[in-house]
């Protein structure tokens, strides 16, 4: 079950029904979508994938999925899961317009780093980078994101691999603990 997260201003807080506009909102940011590397969606197919969170990713415990909010205003959507992208774990974040460019994405990545070490127990996790997308990948410099690739999809643009130690410290010749399904 996804927790609720908190930081110095930040509450990440599972999706409720009422959110779904800001969803919508959102995700339907061109600038968003770029970053995020899909195509801008059709509102009722970006409707469906909200309702899909809810119906199943929450229902199921398929992984940890929060709207982000500062002082009761949602400022962004965060992720932590497991994806074909990368060998491991990878953190997800994007922010509202109004909220780049603040610290608030440099405090949401810190809270997921937190999470990632303390409860799930994970000794490092991954970021996918736009090649363009220099905010980000400055952030992930700042926080010590460390380069692992670049992928280099069909139509040629170039994602950054970008792995980070969450600060758990790890026994010699082991393994992190296994985690459930239920994140």
């Amino acid at each position: 079950m996804t927790p609720i997260l908190r930081t110095d201003r930040l509450i990440l807080s599972p999706y409720r029904p009422e959110d779904e506009d800001a969803f919508v909102s959102l995700l339907g940011d061109e600038g968003v979508c770029r970053w995020m590397g899909q195509e801008r969606a059709p509102e009722e197919e970006i409707r469906a994938i909200f309702q899909s969170i809810l119906n199943e990713v929450y229902t199921k415990n398929l992984f940890d999925i929060w709207a982000v909010w500062s002082d009761g205003v949602f400022v962004g959507h965060a992720e932590l899961k497991k994806t074909g992208n990368v060998d491991g774990y990878e953190v997800i974040a994007a922010l509202v317009e109004e909220s780049r460019g603040k610290g608030v994405g440099n405090e949401l990545i810190r809270g997921l780093l937190h999470y990632a070490a303390d409860t799930l127990q994970l000794t490092e996790v991954y970021g996918m980078v736009g090649a363009e997308n220099a905010a980000s990948l400055a952030l992930g410099k700042k926080l010590g994101f460390a380069h692992v690739r670049d992928v280099v999809a069909e139509d040629g643009t170039v994602t950054k691999m970008l792995v980070m130690p969450t600060g758990k410290p790890q026994s010699p010749g082991t393994n992190p603990a296994p985690v459930s399904s239920a994140h």
